[in-house]
């Protein structure tokens, strides 16, 4: 094994070329049961993160916004409102499983929205045409996150926003309650719901290896973003980076 092309897939160490394939086996395996899942591990509080993820976006009638790995399609539906007839939203997902739940969604919610299958780190929109780029839940997931951020910064217009909403570092005194939670709690309910304990302790470790709130905020600058800042949700469990193109 090529160390030189090695990342992780959680506490593993896997080839940079299986990590994709890895994670498309979890989302297939939880793709039924996904929003259920957040209600129940969240307590329904992933829906507060993703109004306000939605609040810091900035936008307004008339915008168009790429959706990174948007699975089944709440933040798509809740930014179809916002830009109204005028505006675009685009869903975009990796994993064919969600994207064709968060597409029916939107068709049946009253908001046909065009839906694409694509690697984030590869996009296939030309440069300068998104007011606003998201990705929610979905970067840790993801082999190359530079890349992946880069791809977001160009297909920015200048001024527009990227918003990264994603599990973090919690704050350390709630650390050993946290892991108690996210090793013990979590794999059990995704048995009992999902019947699929691997993938939701996969969820824990991907956390564990995704970087920290200020490592992140680096990386976003080193593709050439500017005016990074992140806000801490729930003593850190989730954060949400918010950085501009200019």
């Amino acid at each position: 094994m090529n160390d030189d092309n090695l990342t992780h897939f959680g506490f593993q160490k896997v080839q940079e070329s299986d990590k994709e394939k890895k994670v498309a086996e979890v989302f297939d395996s939880v793709a039924s049961r996904y929003d259920l899942m957040n209600d129940l591990m969240s307590a329904g509080l992933h829906r507060l993160w993703k109004r306000f993820a939605v609040a810091q976006s900035g936008v307004r009638e008339g915008a168009r916004v790429l959706d990174i790995a948007g699975g089944t399609g709440d933040l798509s539906l809740a930014f179809a409102r916002r830009v109204g007839r005028t505006g675009q939203v685009l869903l975009t997902d990796i994993n064919n499983a969600m994207l064709t739940r968060g597409r029916d969604r939107l068709l049946d919610c009253g908001h046909p929205t065009p839906a694409a299958q694509c690697n984030a780190e590869s996009l296939p929109f030309r440069d300068d045409i998104f007011d606003c780029v998201i990705v929610s839940f979905g970067l840790r997931n993801m082999t190359r996150k530079d890349a992946a951020l880069a791809e977001m910064r160009r297909v920015l217009k200048p001024g527009g926003r990227l918003l990264a909403l994603e599990f973090s570092h919690v704050w350390k005194p709630l650390a050993p309650l946290y892991d108690l939670y996210s090793f013990k709690v979590i794999p059990k309910i995704g048995q009992l719901i999902a019947h699929d304990a691997p993938s939701y302790r996969y969820l824990a470790e991907s956390i564990r290896m995704h970087p920290d709130q200020e490592s992140l905020k680096s990386l976003m600058e080193s593709v050439g973003l500017e005016r990074v800042e992140y806000f801490n949700l729930c003593f850190g469990v989730v954060a949400l980076h918010r950085a501009y193109k200019f």
